[in-house]
């Protein structure tokens, strides 16, 4: 199987996993708790990010 096959079976799989998990959820607010998490995740790793820079920065470990 070529690398383009396995992406596309791969990308079939997880749109078929989104729908089961979506179920009977409108689209509109399905997309809204995903928007949400994703910006959540984004807030997370900046601000791991940030505090690692500063530990490095400064030698002191954060509590």
């Amino acid at each position: 199987m070529s690398r383009e096959q396995e992406r596309a079976e791969l990308h079939r799989t997880i749109w078929t996993m989104a729908n089961d998990l979506r179920g009977s959820v409108d689209g509109w607010d399905f997309k809204s708790y995903v928007l949400g998490m994703l910006f959540y995740r984004f807030i997370s790793e900046n601000l791991t990010t940030h505090v690692n820079r500063f530990e490095r920065e400064t030698g002191e470990v954060a509590v």
